[in-house]
Protein backbone atom coordinates (compact mmCIF):
# COMPACT_ATOMS: atom_id res chain seq x y z
CA UNK A 1 0.00 0.00 0.00
CA UNK A 2 1.48 3.95 -1.05
CA UNK A 3 2.75 5.86 1.33
CA UNK A 4 -0.45 9.22 2.40
CA UNK A 5 -0.36 12.86 3.55
CA UNK A 6 -2.81 14.36 4.88
CA UNK A 7 -4.29 17.45 3.66
CA UNK A 8 -2.01 19.59 5.69
CA UNK A 9 1.34 18.76 4.93
CA UNK A 10 -0.70 18.42 0.59
CA UNK A 11 -1.53 22.47 1.07
CA UNK A 12 1.68 23.16 2.54
CA UNK A 13 3.93 21.05 -0.23
CA UNK A 14 1.77 23.01 -2.65
CA UNK A 15 2.51 26.40 -1.06
CA UNK A 16 6.34 25.83 -1.13
CA UNK A 17 6.14 24.88 -4.34
CA UNK A 18 4.46 27.70 -5.52
CA UNK A 19 6.54 30.10 -3.44
CA UNK A 20 9.70 28.78 -5.25
CA UNK A 21 8.19 29.63 -9.07
CA UNK A 22 9.96 33.16 -9.38
CA UNK A 23 7.25 34.40 -12.24
CA UNK A 24 4.68 33.67 -9.37
CA UNK A 25 6.21 36.04 -7.01
CA UNK A 26 6.08 39.22 -8.83
CA UNK A 27 3.12 39.64 -10.75
CA UNK A 28 1.23 42.23 -12.29
CA UNK A 29 -2.14 40.87 -13.37
CA UNK A 30 -5.25 42.76 -14.62
CA UNK A 31 -8.43 41.69 -14.22
CA UNK A 32 -11.86 43.51 -13.49
CA UNK A 33 -12.89 43.64 -9.39
CA UNK A 34 -15.70 41.81 -8.12
CA UNK A 35 -16.48 41.00 -4.44
CA UNK A 36 -14.76 43.81 -3.45
CA UNK A 37 -15.38 43.76 0.26
CA UNK A 38 -13.13 46.22 3.16
CA UNK A 39 -13.02 44.40 6.34
CA UNK A 40 -14.53 47.13 8.84
CA UNK A 41 -12.92 45.83 11.85
CA UNK A 42 -9.16 44.65 10.32
CA UNK A 43 -9.39 47.11 7.28
CA UNK A 44 -8.06 44.52 5.17
CA UNK A 45 -9.92 43.84 1.23
CA UNK A 46 -10.82 41.42 -0.54
CA UNK A 47 -11.75 40.87 -3.99
CA UNK A 48 -12.12 39.08 -6.92
CA UNK A 49 -9.72 39.44 -9.83
CA UNK A 50 -11.74 38.22 -13.25
CA UNK A 51 -11.49 38.35 -17.29
CA UNK A 52 -13.83 36.41 -19.66
CA UNK A 53 -12.46 33.23 -18.61
CA UNK A 54 -11.10 33.00 -15.99
CA UNK A 55 -11.09 33.97 -11.88
CA UNK A 56 -8.50 34.29 -8.67
CA UNK A 57 -9.38 35.43 -5.19
CA UNK A 58 -7.39 38.34 -3.86
CA UNK A 59 -6.15 39.75 -0.75
CA UNK A 60 -5.02 43.25 0.42
CA UNK A 61 -3.73 43.71 3.92
CA UNK A 62 -4.42 46.73 5.56
CA UNK A 63 -1.08 48.55 5.32
CA UNK A 64 -0.52 48.06 2.23
CA UNK A 65 -4.82 48.85 1.25
CA UNK A 66 -4.13 52.54 3.37
CA UNK A 67 -2.03 53.20 0.24
CA UNK A 68 -4.20 52.82 -2.37
CA UNK A 69 -5.16 55.99 -4.17
CA UNK A 70 -8.56 55.78 -5.34
CA UNK A 71 -11.87 53.61 -4.05
CA UNK A 72 -12.02 50.44 -6.01
CA UNK A 73 -15.46 49.53 -6.83
CA UNK A 74 -17.07 46.48 -8.82
CA UNK A 75 -16.55 46.14 -12.72
CA UNK A 76 -13.19 48.29 -12.57
CA UNK A 77 -9.92 46.99 -14.50
CA UNK A 78 -7.36 47.18 -12.60
CA UNK A 79 -3.64 46.15 -12.52
CA UNK A 80 -2.89 44.76 -9.40
CA UNK A 81 0.90 44.28 -7.97
CA UNK A 82 1.69 41.20 -5.94
CA UNK A 83 2.20 37.57 -5.31
CA UNK A 84 0.45 34.32 -5.81
CA UNK A 85 0.30 31.39 -3.56
CA UNK A 86 -1.91 28.99 -1.58
CA UNK A 87 -3.30 29.64 1.18
CA UNK A 88 -3.16 26.50 3.49
CA UNK A 89 -5.89 26.40 5.60
CA UNK A 90 -8.31 26.35 2.95
CA UNK A 91 -6.91 25.24 -0.05
CA UNK A 92 -7.50 28.44 -1.91
CA UNK A 93 -5.11 30.01 -4.47
CA UNK A 94 -5.05 33.33 -4.38
CA UNK A 95 -3.36 36.60 -5.07
CA UNK A 96 -1.42 38.34 -2.22
CA UNK A 97 -1.92 42.37 -3.47
CA UNK A 98 0.42 44.93 -2.47
CA UNK A 99 -0.57 47.93 -4.77
CA UNK A 100 -3.21 48.29 -7.25
CA UNK A 101 -4.48 51.69 -9.60
CA UNK A 102 -6.89 51.45 -12.17
CA UNK A 103 -5.85 50.52 -15.99
CA UNK A 104 -7.05 52.26 -18.72
CA UNK A 105 -8.45 55.29 -19.58
CA UNK A 106 -12.44 54.01 -18.44
CA UNK A 107 -11.48 52.68 -15.36
CA UNK A 108 -9.58 55.38 -14.23
CA UNK A 109 -12.15 58.19 -15.16
CA UNK A 110 -14.48 56.16 -13.18
CA UNK A 111 -12.50 56.09 -9.76
CA UNK A 112 -11.12 59.62 -10.39
CA UNK A 113 -15.11 60.70 -10.75
CA UNK A 114 -16.49 58.12 -8.25
CA UNK A 115 -13.77 59.75 -5.63
CA UNK A 116 -14.35 63.57 -6.87
CA UNK A 117 -17.61 62.92 -6.04
CA UNK A 118 -17.47 61.55 -2.88
CA UNK A 119 -15.31 64.43 -1.27
CA UNK A 120 -17.42 66.87 -2.83
CA UNK A 121 -20.48 65.76 -1.36
CA UNK A 122 -18.21 66.49 1.89
CA UNK A 123 -17.31 69.92 1.16
CA UNK A 124 -13.53 69.11 0.53
CA UNK A 125 -13.99 71.51 -2.88
CA UNK A 126 -15.98 73.98 -1.02
CA UNK A 127 -15.70 77.66 -2.16
CA UNK A 128 -16.05 79.16 1.22
CA UNK A 129 -12.67 76.77 2.29
CA UNK A 130 -10.67 78.45 -0.16
CA UNK A 131 -7.80 80.66 1.73
CA UNK A 132 -6.79 84.18 -0.25
CA UNK A 133 -2.72 83.94 -0.31
CA UNK A 134 -1.38 86.34 1.65
CA UNK A 135 0.02 89.10 -0.58
CA UNK A 136 3.93 89.35 -0.02
CA UNK A 137 4.87 86.19 1.96
CA UNK A 138 8.09 85.57 3.97
CA UNK A 139 8.35 82.16 3.45
CA UNK A 140 7.20 79.75 1.36
CA UNK A 141 7.25 75.66 1.72
CA UNK A 142 7.46 73.39 -1.01
CA UNK A 143 6.62 69.94 -1.54
CA UNK A 144 8.01 68.23 -4.24
CA UNK A 145 11.10 65.94 -5.36
CA UNK A 146 14.47 67.78 -4.72
CA UNK A 147 16.23 66.18 -7.38
CA UNK A 148 12.94 67.37 -10.01
CA UNK A 149 12.87 70.41 -12.45
CA UNK A 150 9.93 71.35 -10.66
CA UNK A 151 11.85 72.77 -8.35
CA UNK A 152 14.64 74.34 -9.98
CA UNK A 153 11.75 76.15 -11.99
CA UNK A 154 10.52 77.84 -8.99
CA UNK A 155 13.28 79.20 -7.49
CA UNK A 156 14.49 80.32 -10.71
CA UNK A 157 11.02 82.58 -11.22
CA UNK A 158 10.86 83.24 -7.20
CA UNK A 159 14.45 84.54 -6.84
CA UNK A 160 13.93 87.10 -10.51
CA UNK A 161 10.48 88.14 -8.76
CA UNK A 162 10.69 88.35 -5.62
CA UNK A 163 14.19 87.34 -3.78
CA UNK A 164 13.23 88.54 -0.01
CA UNK A 165 10.96 85.38 0.13
CA UNK A 166 12.93 81.98 2.00
CA UNK A 167 12.01 78.49 0.49
CA UNK A 168 11.60 75.62 2.94
CA UNK A 169 11.91 72.35 0.94
CA UNK A 170 10.21 69.19 2.79
CA UNK A 171 11.67 66.60 -0.22
CA UNK A 172 9.28 63.98 -1.30
CA UNK A 173 9.08 61.22 -4.01
CA UNK A 174 6.44 62.16 -6.36
CA UNK A 175 5.92 58.61 -8.13
CA UNK A 176 6.18 55.10 -7.13
CA UNK A 177 4.92 52.98 -4.32
CA UNK A 178 6.12 55.37 -1.57
CA UNK A 179 4.93 58.53 -3.20
CA UNK A 180 1.41 58.95 -1.63
CA UNK A 181 2.71 58.65 2.07
CA UNK A 182 6.00 60.94 1.07
CA UNK A 183 3.77 63.57 0.34
CA UNK A 184 1.17 63.55 2.98
CA UNK A 185 4.40 63.58 5.51
CA UNK A 186 5.13 66.28 3.67
CA UNK A 187 2.41 68.30 3.39
CA UNK A 188 1.96 67.49 7.43
CA UNK A 189 5.87 68.37 8.57
CA UNK A 190 5.48 72.33 6.87
CA UNK A 191 1.72 72.91 7.87
CA UNK A 192 3.31 72.18 11.63
CA UNK A 193 6.51 74.43 11.00
CA UNK A 194 5.47 77.59 11.75
CA UNK A 195 7.79 79.10 9.26
CA UNK A 196 6.00 78.86 5.67
CA UNK A 197 2.88 81.45 5.05
CA UNK A 198 1.84 78.95 2.03
CA UNK A 199 2.33 75.40 0.98
CA UNK A 200 2.81 74.96 -2.78
CA UNK A 201 2.70 70.92 -3.81
CA UNK A 202 4.42 70.90 -7.35
CA UNK A 203 5.82 68.56 -9.82
CA UNK A 204 6.66 68.69 -13.61
CA UNK A 205 4.68 66.80 -16.34
CA UNK A 206 4.46 63.34 -17.19
CA UNK A 207 2.01 60.79 -18.06
CA UNK A 208 -1.34 60.05 -16.49
CA UNK A 209 0.30 57.42 -14.37
CA UNK A 210 2.72 59.00 -13.41
CA UNK A 211 0.95 61.92 -11.66
CA UNK A 212 -1.90 59.56 -10.65
CA UNK A 213 -0.81 59.75 -6.98
CA UNK A 214 -1.78 63.41 -6.60
CA UNK A 215 -5.86 61.75 -7.18
CA UNK A 216 -4.87 60.37 -3.79
CA UNK A 217 -7.78 60.64 -1.25
CA UNK A 218 -5.08 60.89 1.53
CA UNK A 219 -3.53 63.53 0.09
CA UNK A 220 -6.75 65.22 -0.34
CA UNK A 221 -7.49 65.04 3.27
CA UNK A 222 -4.12 66.31 4.10
CA UNK A 223 -4.04 69.46 1.80
CA UNK A 224 -7.43 70.13 3.30
CA UNK A 225 -6.63 70.13 6.53
CA UNK A 226 -3.82 72.17 5.78
CA UNK A 227 -4.38 75.21 8.44
CA UNK A 228 -1.95 77.42 5.81
CA UNK A 229 -3.31 78.10 1.74
CA UNK A 230 -2.24 75.08 -0.26
CA UNK A 231 -1.28 76.07 -3.81
CA UNK A 232 -1.49 72.61 -6.42
CA UNK A 233 0.91 72.86 -9.64
CA UNK A 234 0.96 69.53 -11.04
CA UNK A 235 1.75 68.61 -14.39
CA UNK A 236 0.86 70.90 -16.94
CA UNK A 237 -2.26 73.13 -17.83
CA UNK A 238 -4.11 69.89 -19.63
CA UNK A 239 -3.11 67.73 -16.21
CA UNK A 240 -6.04 68.33 -13.65
CA UNK A 241 -5.46 65.85 -10.48
CA UNK A 242 -8.18 65.98 -7.33
CA UNK A 243 -5.49 68.10 -5.29
CA UNK A 244 -6.18 70.81 -7.57
CA UNK A 245 -9.84 70.94 -6.43
CA UNK A 246 -9.11 70.51 -2.66
CA UNK A 247 -6.49 73.40 -2.85
CA UNK A 248 -7.26 76.66 -2.17
CA UNK A 249 -5.37 77.82 -5.67
CA UNK A 250 -4.57 75.98 -8.69
CA UNK A 251 -1.73 76.68 -10.36
CA UNK A 252 -1.03 75.02 -14.09
CA UNK A 253 2.62 74.47 -13.90
CA UNK A 254 5.68 75.15 -11.60
CA UNK A 255 6.30 78.45 -12.94
CA UNK A 256 3.01 79.41 -13.08
CA UNK A 257 2.68 78.62 -9.25
CA UNK A 258 5.78 81.04 -8.15
CA UNK A 259 4.59 83.82 -10.15
CA UNK A 260 0.99 83.27 -8.43
CA UNK A 261 2.78 82.96 -4.68
CA UNK A 262 5.13 85.79 -4.91
CA UNK A 263 4.99 89.35 -5.98
CA UNK A 264 6.61 91.13 -8.97
CA UNK A 265 9.32 93.59 -7.81
CA UNK A 266 9.58 95.42 -10.61
CA UNK A 267 5.86 95.40 -10.59
CA UNK A 268 5.63 96.56 -6.79
CA UNK A 269 8.69 99.29 -7.79
CA UNK A 270 6.76 100.41 -10.02
CA UNK A 271 3.54 101.12 -7.94
CA UNK A 272 5.70 102.34 -5.34
CA UNK A 273 6.82 105.37 -8.14
CA UNK A 274 3.43 105.39 -9.52
CA UNK A 275 2.06 106.39 -5.66
CA UNK A 276 4.88 108.63 -4.86
CA UNK A 277 4.25 110.82 -8.09
CA UNK A 278 0.31 110.60 -6.52
CA UNK A 279 1.63 111.79 -3.55
CA UNK A 280 3.98 114.77 -5.08
CA UNK A 281 1.19 115.56 -7.32
CA UNK A 282 -1.48 116.15 -4.60
CA UNK A 283 0.63 117.91 -2.38
CA UNK A 284 1.52 120.41 -4.87
CA UNK A 285 -2.16 120.90 -6.28
CA UNK A 286 -2.82 121.72 -2.74
CA UNK A 287 -0.62 123.86 -2.47
CA UNK A 288 -1.34 125.85 -5.95
CA UNK A 289 -5.17 125.73 -4.43
CA UNK A 290 -3.89 127.75 -1.43
CA UNK A 291 -1.84 130.38 -3.14
CA UNK A 292 -4.57 130.89 -5.54
CA UNK A 293 -7.21 131.18 -2.70
CA UNK A 294 -4.92 133.63 -0.70
CA UNK A 295 -4.44 135.83 -4.01
CA UNK A 296 -8.05 135.85 -4.54
CA UNK A 297 -8.44 138.41 -1.42
CA UNK A 298 -7.80 141.92 -2.55
CA UNK A 299 -5.38 143.90 -0.40
CA UNK A 300 -8.54 146.05 0.77
CA UNK A 301 -10.07 143.50 1.84
CA UNK A 302 -7.01 141.94 4.26
CA UNK A 303 -6.71 145.38 5.72
CA UNK A 304 -10.64 145.52 6.55
CA UNK A 305 -10.37 142.33 8.02
CA UNK A 306 -6.95 144.02 10.17
CA UNK A 307 -9.26 146.88 10.98
CA UNK A 308 -11.81 144.94 12.39
CA UNK A 309 -9.77 142.97 14.51
CA UNK A 310 -8.39 145.84 15.78
CA UNK A 311 -11.27 147.96 16.23
CA UNK A 312 -12.21 144.10 18.32
CA UNK A 313 -8.86 144.08 20.30
CA UNK A 314 -9.29 147.89 21.02
CA UNK A 315 -13.26 147.39 22.70
CA UNK A 316 -12.33 144.78 24.47
CA UNK A 317 -8.72 146.78 25.60
CA UNK A 318 -11.43 149.55 26.98
CA UNK A 319 -13.71 147.20 28.59
CA UNK A 320 -10.70 145.66 30.56
CA UNK A 321 -9.45 149.00 31.42
CA UNK A 322 -12.88 149.89 33.07
CA UNK A 323 -13.03 146.68 35.22
CA UNK A 324 -9.51 147.45 36.42
CA UNK A 325 -10.80 151.48 37.28
CA UNK A 326 -13.78 150.06 38.76
CA UNK A 327 -11.86 147.65 40.66
CA UNK A 328 -9.35 149.46 42.20
CA UNK A 329 -11.77 152.65 42.94
CA UNK A 330 -13.81 150.26 45.06
CA UNK A 331 -10.15 149.16 46.60
CA UNK A 332 -9.35 152.46 47.39
CA UNK A 333 -12.32 153.64 48.49
CA UNK A 334 -12.14 150.53 51.12
CA UNK A 335 -8.34 151.35 52.55
CA UNK A 336 -9.69 155.25 52.96
CA UNK A 337 -12.50 154.44 55.45
CA UNK A 338 -10.29 152.04 56.90
CA UNK A 339 -7.77 154.35 57.59
CA UNK A 340 -10.59 156.93 59.05
CA UNK A 341 -11.87 154.07 61.18
CA UNK A 342 -7.76 153.37 62.80
CA UNK A 343 -7.60 157.44 63.10
CA UNK A 344 -10.84 157.91 65.35
CA UNK A 345 -9.61 154.96 67.36
CA UNK A 346 -5.88 156.57 67.91
CA UNK A 347 -7.43 159.57 68.90
CA UNK A 348 -9.17 158.18 71.08
CA UNK A 349 -6.71 156.35 72.67
CA UNK A 350 -4.15 159.75 72.70
CA UNK A 351 -4.08 161.14 76.45
CA UNK A 352 -3.46 164.62 74.78
CA UNK A 353 -6.68 165.08 74.19
CA UNK A 354 -7.77 164.70 77.31
CA UNK A 355 -6.05 167.40 78.70
CA UNK A 356 -7.83 169.42 75.95
CA UNK A 357 -11.08 168.72 78.61
CA UNK A 358 -8.96 170.51 81.38
CA UNK A 359 -6.91 167.76 82.68
CA UNK A 360 -3.14 167.69 83.72
CA UNK A 361 -0.30 165.56 83.68
CA UNK A 362 2.28 165.66 86.72
CA UNK A 363 5.62 164.38 85.65
CA UNK A 364 9.30 164.83 87.22
CA UNK A 365 12.31 166.33 86.09
CA UNK A 366 12.88 163.81 83.84
CA UNK A 367 9.97 164.28 82.20
CA UNK A 368 8.42 160.65 82.99
CA UNK A 369 4.15 160.75 84.01
CA UNK A 370 3.97 160.49 88.03
CA UNK A 371 0.86 159.46 89.68
CA UNK A 372 0.12 161.40 92.98
CA UNK A 373 1.06 158.64 95.35
CA UNK A 374 4.41 158.71 93.98
CA UNK A 375 5.08 162.32 95.02
CA UNK A 376 6.89 163.62 97.93
CA UNK A 377 7.02 166.83 99.45
CA UNK A 378 9.30 168.93 98.24
CA UNK A 379 9.98 166.79 94.88
CA UNK A 380 10.23 169.44 91.94
CA UNK A 381 7.53 168.14 89.51
CA UNK A 382 5.89 169.75 86.30
CA UNK A 383 2.13 170.42 85.36
CA UNK A 384 1.38 170.02 81.93
CA UNK A 385 -1.97 171.19 80.36
CA UNK A 386 -3.31 171.69 76.84
CA UNK A 387 -1.91 174.96 76.10
CA UNK A 388 1.13 175.35 79.12
CA UNK A 389 3.34 173.65 81.45
CA UNK A 390 4.29 174.88 85.14
CA UNK A 391 6.91 174.65 87.37
CA UNK A 392 5.63 173.62 90.94
CA UNK A 393 7.61 172.12 93.79
CA UNK A 394 5.38 169.71 96.28
CA UNK A 395 5.05 170.57 99.70
CA UNK A 396 2.78 167.62 100.96
CA UNK A 397 1.18 164.90 99.63
CA UNK A 398 -2.29 163.92 101.02
CA UNK A 399 -4.30 160.97 100.36
CA UNK A 400 -8.01 161.77 98.73
CA UNK A 401 -10.90 160.96 100.63
CA UNK A 402 -12.11 156.92 99.76
CA UNK A 403 -8.33 155.72 100.89
CA UNK A 404 -7.93 155.62 104.33
CA UNK A 405 -5.58 152.71 104.29
CA UNK A 406 -3.39 155.13 102.51
CA UNK A 407 -4.04 158.37 104.45
CA UNK A 408 -2.90 156.03 107.84
CA UNK A 409 0.59 155.06 105.98
CA UNK A 410 1.17 158.43 104.88
CA UNK A 411 0.94 159.59 108.36
CA UNK A 412 3.00 156.84 109.69
CA UNK A 413 5.57 157.69 107.66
Amino acid sequence: MAEYINVTTLNLLAKQVLEQCEPLNNLIVCGEVSNFTRHYKSGHCYFTLKDENAAIKCVMFRDKARLLGFAPENGMLVLAYGRATLYERDGAFQLYCDYMRPFGAGAAQMAFDALKKKLSAEGLFDADHKRPLPPMPQCIGLVTSKTGAALQDVIHIITRRWPMVKLLLAPVSVQGLEAEKSIVDGIRRLDADPRPDIILITRGGGSKEDLWVFNSERIARAAYACRKPVVSAVGHEIDTTILDYVADLRAPTPSAAAELCVPDQAQVRHEIFILQQNIQKNIQSRLEMCYNKFNIISPAAAMQNEKTGIDARTQLLRQTTAQIQAVAAQKAAACTQGLHTAAAVAASLNPYAVLARGYTMVADARGRCLTTEHLKPGQKITVIGSNAAAQCTVDAVAPTQGNPEKEQTDEST
